[in-house]
């Protein structure tokens, strides 16, 4: 395409042209993917395993919706594993005890909540690094899950529980309809609010922003809580799809998450991203991992093949900024 051509798809007002033309490169690496995987295991495009993969993704697509505006706004969050843990075994343990299954959940996600909270109270209020503040609330968060379940798998004892994991809205499972929503609310909020103008605005440049006016520690302060409140749903579900409460489950979940995020374009910087570039990184991970999975290749190797695309993604990222400047 010449760059006339080039020029009027980037000045189109059309959605999807536009959503084309800012994901082509990831939604090109996507296409390649399925089909490589396709041809390899031809279970994979099956409708059963197409919705297991949708179940799958649920909880990674929570995680980096909340990280993906975290890092827009110049942070990171590394607790969201942990938050998914302890979470989802406060959860189930306050059903086992006779709350009711509504209230249970609703203390699952203040847990999420109040994790996000200190995040942002402490980040803001005294100046440490969010890599810092989220690496201990993550060794915090775990610990406390740990020691509520006393080191050991609580089973839910409430089988209704474990619909909010495994039930379906007619066809479709329920944890894609969480993530569909998710995704339209988060989308709205960065591009069709003041509050997502000012996220990218700290982003780009905090001090600037700090001197337009915008309030930047209320700003970042709920971006942190959003950030937990995501975290502690996917925690809550998670839970249900298991009918237990695990300590030790989302271990190195918030790899999987930034992963996601710097493959859909999220710069590790700030200031830059996009809801539609996210969830296509999302959907690239899930399908690796389940494409590993259909292989029976050991799980570990996933480590190491997600670690291997952060390292291009994130380097990528500097050449597009070396070669914007």
């Amino acid at each position: 395409m010449n760059k006339i051509t080039v020029d009027k798809i980037k000045n189109s007002r059309n959605p999807f042209i536009v959503f084309i033309s800012e994901n082509f490169g990831i939604l090109l690496a996507f296409i390649g993917i399925s089909v490589i995987v396709s041809f390899i295991s031809p279970v994979f495009l099956s409708s059963g395993n197409a919705l297991s993969v949708g179940r799958q993704i649920f909880v990674n697509g929570s995680l980096s919706l909340g990280m993906a505006l975290v890092i827009i706004l110049g942070g990171i969050d590394l607790s969201v594993g942990a938050v998914v843990a302890l979470s989802g075994t406060l959860t189930v343990g306050m059903i086992n005890q006779g709350v009711p299954i509504t209230f249970a959940c609703i203390i699952g996600l203040l847990v999420g909540v109040a994790v996000g909270l200190c995040n942002g109270l402490i980040i803001t209020g005294t100046g440490m690094a969010p890599f810092v503040v989220t690496m201990c609330t993550m060794n915090i968060a775990r610990g406390l899950a740990y020691i509520y379940s006393g080191g050991l798998p609580i089973r839910c004892l409430q089988d209704c529980f474990g619909e909010i994991g495994n039930g379906y809205l007619g066809p479709i499972p329920l944890p894609i309809i969480y993530l569909i929503v998710f995704t339209i609310i988060i989308s709205l909020l960065l591009s069709h609010t003041k509050f997502g103008t000012y996220m990218y605005a700290i982003g780009g440049n905090r001090v600037a922003a700090r001197f337009s006016g915008i309030k930047t520690r209320k700003v970042e302060t709920i971006v942190y809580v959003i950030s937990g409140f995501l975290s502690g749903f996917a925690g809550v579900v998670l839970a249900a799809r298991m009918y237990s409460g695990q300590p030790s489950v989302a271990s190195g979940f918030e790899l999987d998450a930034i992963a996601a995020c710097v493959l859909g374009g999220v710069s590790m910087t700030g200031g830059l991203g996009k809801v539609g570039g996210v969830i296509i990184g999302v959907l690239i991970i899930g399908i690796i991992s389940n494409g590993l999975n259909l292989l029976n290749i050991n799980s570990f190797w996933q480590l190491i093949v997600k670690g291997i695309i952060v390292l291009i993604a994130v380097y990528v990222d500097i050449l597009k900024k070396k070669n914007n400047s």
